[in-house]
Parts: C-alpha cells; structure tokens; sequence
C-alpha cells in the first residue's frame, strides 16, 4: 500500500502510486506508524529537491525527521507553495530568486526565511489553515502557473489548459484569455514565473503542446 506522500497542486496530501520528477518536504508529519496525522507542515521552508543526490538511500518516513514529499513536477511543487531547496538543487534555488528579485525590484535575492515567509502567507489561510486560492483569468496568468477549471487542476501553459493527474497531463485545451479561474499557485511564486522562472514540467507537457 503506498504511503500517505504525493503532493497534490491543492496541497492535499494523498497515497498514489504515481511517480513524480521531484520530492521535498515541510518538515515531519507522519507518526510512528507512518501515517500522516492532521499537521500538514512543520516548518515554513517547504522546498522540493531532486529524487537522487550522491547515492544515498533515503527513507521517507523516518523516525522523528522529516517526511518525504513527493511532486509530479515543479509546477505542481509551485503551485502548492514550494520552492527549490538551496542545497540539492543550488543552480535552480539561484534562478528561482534572481527572478524573486526581479519581479521585486529587489537589488539582490532576498534570504530564504525571508521568501518563506511571504510564501506562507500566501499560500495558507491563517483561520482555516488550508490552501490560499484567488481569482484570476487565463490571460493573466505565466506559463507554469495551476489553476482550478471545471472542478479539476490544470496548467496553463501556451495560453492553454493541460488537466493535471498523477499520470501526466491531459490534452491542451484553448480557454479564452477572459476566462475567470480559481488560481492555486500563490502570487509570490506566480510572479517568480512571470519574471521568467522556467520550471520542471513533467514529458507529457510538452507532448500535448506539440500534438495540437
């Protein structure tokens, strides 16, 4: 039975057998027997790191430590308020915050605990402690960004809808640019993107735009 450790772009932390492209964590979430309880974060460094590093095998659930995370890919790991983890995967942790800067208009990056702390406050509601979600429409909105349409995650990517599943994306769908959406990932890392973040879209991404 597979553990309670996929990230959904909603935050929602559900067991799936699919595999993604990227883990993380927010610090331990799983008790003794390797469940997940009702916290969804320890900490407010919720960053996403590569799958392999050096050779070292990792239990995802060890005692006490952190709890592995799993993505089926960057934009998902944006969309549900992470951001590359400074150590793993420095060369990506650097474009991610020469963009931040940017679109700040910032003179330099900014220190981490400084961009989690605004990611936290937008990404979670303080009183209900469940994902932030705003409204925006397509037109608005930077390649890589999720959205929620007809009730199901999408990507926005070419001015298009991908559907998002543990499987990969679904067929690109024209949406018209007006077209009113709930947007999932939050607006520090949606600006991130705009400043020219390219994230780690899963394959099937790429193939839908191409087939169309």
């Amino acid at each position: 039975m597979p553990l309670q450790n996929r990230v959904l772009p909603t935050q929602d932390i559900v067991a799936d057998t699919g595999r993604g492209l990227l883990m993380g964590n927010r610090g331990t979430l799983h008790g003794p027997d390797r469940t997940l309880g009702v916290t969804r974060w320890r900490s407010k460094a919720w960053i996403t790191c590569v799958l392999k590093w050096k050779g070292v095998q990792r239990d995802p659930m060890p005692p006490g430590r952190w709890t592995a995370l799993f993505f089926l890919d960057e934009a998902t790991a944006l969309a549900a308020g992470h951001r590359p983890c400074a150590y793993c995967r420095r060369a990506d942790f650097n474009r991610y915050g020469a963009c931040w800067a940017a679109a700040a208009g910032l003179p330099e990056r900014p220190r981490a605990a400084a961009m989690d702390a605004r990611l936290h406050d937008e990404r979670v509601d303080r009183r209900t402690r469940r994902q932030r979600i705003t409204t925006g429409t397509v037109g608005e909105l930077p390649d890589g960004a999720m959205v929620r349409y007809d009730g199901r995650p999408a990507l926005v990517l070419g001015g298009e809808l991908l559907d998002w599943s543990w499987q990969g994306y679904g067929p690109a769908r024209a949406i018209a640019a007006g077209t009113l959406v709930d947007v999932l990932t939050p607006a520090a890392n949606r600006a991130v993107l705009q400043a020219g973040y390219v994230p780690l879209l899963h394959p099937t991404a790429m193939a839908q735009i191409r087939s169309t």
